[in-house]
């Protein structure tokens, strides 16, 4: 496959309702696609990268710079996706930037090839459960308002956004509210300290199917001390951005469940390894989420039927999250979505809708 070029395309889609954690609070998502154009086939990816480098050091606009003058450059003219990884293995991090790229090189290829992303990936089931997030809200009432909501949607796990001072009990509200038979976890984006152990083992109350990233990124040692306290199952995102560091992770005993994301860790290549890594040391994972377009969502589904994928993840259609997305709506059917069985990523941005949400484009010939 000979790449003529790549197009990067800032596009802006406005949030049905503002999307709260303990980091920032979202109103919009500020999106960079990249399009790879080759002789064959066109791929897309999305960067998942904020505006900001709250959740991550990367960022959308340094995202679009490394992309511009380090990553397209270093493609070989004659690639696949593997050789794209390869080519920009020498930059130091970037993870997400990689990722775009990577996927949208991938997602050309497989056009080509007349094989879907899911099955190059290895994947077993043909639909996947989803779940959904629940940002940080105003007041308990309004949040199990929101929670209600979901629930009368379908989905098939709920995911509570928690802070120091927003954890016990919108907890606690949620599961008296609707039960012990909602599967119910809670993701605190690094917001505690282990001086914290003993109020996050108050969680320990709530039958919590995981809580997730309850320390810093770079700290495995003291999320190992703190898994040894708690009765709930500790889930790390942030701090596993490789399949090595999936692997130092369980050996330390820091996590005995790992939230995958592919934007986190370079690529649906690295996600499959750290899928492999997990499975077979026993250790359950799941499909996270960045309240993606269609584009990203699709490659996430594809990648959440793998056989190790034994949780809901953050696989809300993007309906979820904006009123119009780029790329065709996906259908919530039973708490259940399709994954795409057309080539590639098995979606592509609807012409006329990408054309009204982009801000700007960038076209980088090879």
């Amino acid at each position: 496959m000979r790449i003529e070029g790549v197009e990067l395309r800032r596009i802006s889609l406005p949030l049905r309702t503002p999307f709260r954690t303990s980091f920032a609070t979202e109103t919009d998502r500020d999106v960079l696609l990249v399009r790879v154009v080759a002789d064959t086939a066109e791929g897309w990816g999305e960067c998942v990268a904020l505006a900001e480098p709250l959740y991550s050091p990367e960022y959308a606009d340094g995202a679009a710079d490394v992309l511009r003058r380090f990553l397209v450059p270093a493609l070989p003219r004659t690639a696949d996706a593997h050789a794209a990884e390869r080519a920009m293995a020498p930059f130091k991090g970037h993870k997400m930037a990689k990722a775009a790229l990577e996927t949208a090189v991938l997602d050309a290829e497989l056009r080509t090839a007349g094989l879907s992303l899911a099955a190059c990936l290895g994947a077993s089931a043909t639909r996947v459960p989803c779940g959904v997030s629940v940002g940080i809200a105003g007041s308990v009432p309004e949040l199990l308002d929101r929670v209600a909501a979901h629930l009368d949607a379908g989905y098939t796990r709920v995911k509570l956004k928690i802070e120091p001072g927003w954890d016990v009990e919108p907890v606690r509200a949620v599961r008296e509210r609707f039960g012990p038979d909602l599967p119910l976890q809670v993701d605190a984006n690094a917001a505690y300290t282990l001086a914290d152990a003993p109020l996050l083992a108050r969680l320990d109350a709530f039958g919590l199917l995981l809580i997730e990233q309850p320390l810093a990124a770079d700290d495995l040692v003291q999320h190992a001390a703190l898994a040894r306290v708690l009765r709930t199952p500790l889930c790390l995102d942030e701090s596993v951005e490789s399949a090595a560091h999936a692997a130092a992770a369980i050996s330390l005993g820091a996590c005995s469940v790992v939230n995958v994301k592919p934007g986190r860790v370079g690529g649906y290549l690295e996600a499959r390894r750290v899928h492999d890594v997990c499975r077979a040391h026993g250790v359950a994972v799941w499909c996270g989420g960045m309240l993606e377009t269609g584009v990203g969502r699709a490659a996430n589904l594809a990648l959440a039927a793998l056989p190790g994928f034994t949780l809901p993840g953050d696989t809300a259609p993007p309906s979820q999250y904006f009123d119009e997305d780029v790329t065709p709506p996906f259908l919530l059917e039973d708490g259940h979505l399709t994954v795409p069985t057309g080539p590639g990523i098995g979606v592509a941005p609807l012409p006329d809708r990408l054309d009204e949400a982009t801000a700007e484009t960038e076209w980088l010939p090879l």
